[in-house]
């Protein structure tokens, strides 16, 4: 990472034939190796191989860095293409069958699937991850603490995992219910310094439950790799200008909560049961979600023009107010769980589940490249 705020953005997609848009069930060498030097390295394998992930450059600026997004999708899909692949940009596939994805090869992935069984095989999901560097690497404890309370309204923006294995689940963002499943996930402990955390790695690492922190996978946390706190809530976005919106977003308030160290410097345990129900309300309603708060009741649409109005200056200073205006339009259109129902809706009243399932991939593919 190159200086203070800056960012770097993770972003995590399906593999699927071209034509049928259903999911691949290994990941051909040929193609792997032929993105690998398209991409000039930026891309990785995940745990199974129906995924793959691109890995942006630090950048300083958001349109640098949707520059990049953009010229990664478009690079990753047309390499597929040669190979009767392609890519989908969603936090579940509609129709994808865990059980028939095959785990990638490679030694950390043996030992985490060893460790969690079944869980391991049911994790066929896609995440958006956002680091964002600050000036001082030790604060980013104390920042994780503070940021909390934004992690619903990061998750209810990006939304794009109502199906699961070609049904509807009832939720807009089944993924981290599925994700859940998984340990030292969710929204983390109220840990406030960094000799907590590591306490807490120390621990875990001598007991041999844990090679090292990279193996703690809450919806934040402080990178192994990278003097970054890591965002991970965020479901993959269909639409890449949903996922800048959401990085200029959380980048903003980690500046914003640098800044101001007294912004919720005094959240204790029921402000993070709080947080943890908000956390599902993001997962079953979106952005049509309503928070709870010790205050009272707060819709997404009114928390995020509260928060908006906070970061105002910060979001200046970091040249991020146009894309986080996009949050706005996010909240009034919808997420691609809604789009994704919505189109699922139009065609079953015409025609079979199955066309219906087949019209949103095919959606999801296109809007994916826009």
């Amino acid at each position: 990472m190159a200086g203070p705020f800056t960012l770097g953005i993770e972003e995590e997609y399906f593999l699927v034939d071209a034509e049928t848009k259903s999911l691949v069930r290994k990941m051909p060498p040929a193609f792997l190796a032929a993105a690998k030097a398209a991409a000039n390295g930026r891309i990785s394998t995940e745990f199974l191989q129906p995924q793959i992930e691109v890995i942006s450059s630090p950048h300083e600026t958001m349109a640098g860095a949707l520059a990049e997004l953009r010229e990664l999708r478009g690079t990753i899909a047309a390499v597929a293409g040669e190979h009767g692949l392609a890519i989908l940009a969603c936090g579940t596939h509609p129709t994808g069958t865990w059980r028939k994805a095959r785990q990638t090869e490679k030694a950390r992935y043996d030992n985490v699937m060893n460790d969690l069984q079944m869980i391991g095989q049911r994790d066929l999901l896609c995440g958006l991850h956002v680091h964002v560097e600050l000036p001082d690497p030790d604060a980013r404890i104390d920042l994780m603490y503070r940021m909390l309370p934004y992690l619903p309204l990061f998750l209810a923006l990006s939304t794009s995992s109502p199906f699961w294995q070609s049904r509807t689940t009832g939720l807009k963002g089944y993924r981290l219910a599925a994700y859940d499943e998984l340990p030292r996930t969710g929204v983390p402990e109220l840990f406030r310094t960094r000799h907590e955390f590591d306490a807490y790695v120390a621990a875990l690492v001598q007991a041999g439950v844990i090679e090292d922190s990279s193996y703690v996978w809450w919806a934040i946390r402080p990178s192994l790799l990278n003097p970054t706190l890591e965002l991970r809530a965020p479901d993959s976005c269909t639409l890449i200008e949903d996922a800048i919106a959401i990085a200029a977003l959380y980048r903003t308030l980690a500046r914003h909560l640098y800044l101001n160290p007294w912004r919720h410097c005094d959240l204790d345990p029921v402000g993070r049961a709080i947080i943890v129900e908000n956390k599902w309300q993001a997962q079953r309603h979106g952005v049509h979600a309503t928070f709870a708060a010790e205050d009272g009741a707060v819709t997404v649409a009114e928390m995020l023009e509260r928060v908006i109005c906070e970061i105002a200056a910060d979001a200046e200073a970091l040249g991020c107010s146009a894309e986080i205006n996009r949050c706005r339009a996010i909240v009034s259109s919808g997420t691609s769980a809604d789009e994704q129902l919505a189109i699922f809706a139009a065609h079953s009243g015409s025609g079979s589940r199955g066309a219906a399932l087949r019209a949103v991939t095919e959606w999801i593919a296109a809007a994916t490249l826009q």
